[in-house]
Parts: structure tokens; C-alpha cells; sequence
């Protein structure tokens, strides 16, 4: 059996499942890390992409209920609340233009 390095990706749990889910979200709100777009280029939206994600979560809120850590369901908490809210402010902006 190989033996693990310093390249290869951490351990999948549920804490970075969610962190994976919410980046996505936040990916099609626009809202983009650095160094993962082009310099000036202008981050697309794609609401369809985010609400997906965010159903997702929502998903996973419902069905790991009773099966998370006190530290899981804060931070599963915070990323619902964030993803709603930077979607309902997004749609909000494009519907203004």
C-alpha cells in the first residue's frame, strides 16, 4: 500500500463536505478566491448554480440532523445563513441592472 505524502489532499469529512458545498454556492454568486479567476476578468454569476448548492446544503442540513457535532451544526448554520443572504443580495443587484 503507498504511503500517504505531503501533496496528496487532506481526508474527506463532513466539516470540508460542507466547506466544499458552500464554495461552489459562492462560485456562482461571483464571488471567487483569489487566484482562481484571470486578472480583471470580471467573476460570472450564475444564480441557477448557486441555488443548486445551496439546496444542497440544505439537504444535508435535513438529513444529518441528529448526526452532526456541536462545531458541524454551527458552522453548517453560518454557511446556510451566508449563502442565502449574499444570493438574496446578488439576485437583488441583477435584477437592478
Amino acid at each position: 500500500m503507498a504511503q500517504p505524502n505531503d501533496s496528496e489532499l487532506p481526508k474527506i469529512d463532513l466539516t470540508t463536505f460542507f466547506l466544499s458545498i458552500s464554495s461552489a454556492a459562492f462560485i456562482g454568486l461571483g464571488i471567487v478566491p483569489p487566484g482562481f479567476q484571470n486578472e480583471g476578468e470580471t467573476p460570472k454569476v450564475d444564480l441557477e448554480l448557486a441555488r443548486q448548492n445551496i439546496d444542497l446544503l440544505e439537504l444535508m442540513h435535513e438529513k444529518t440532523k441528529g448526526n452532526r457535532t456541536p462545531d458541524e451544526d454551527r458552522l453548517l448554520e453560518q454557511l446556510l445563513f451566508e449563502t442565502r443572504l449574499r444570493y438574496v443580495e446578488t439576485q437583488r443587484e441583477l435584477s437592478k441592472t
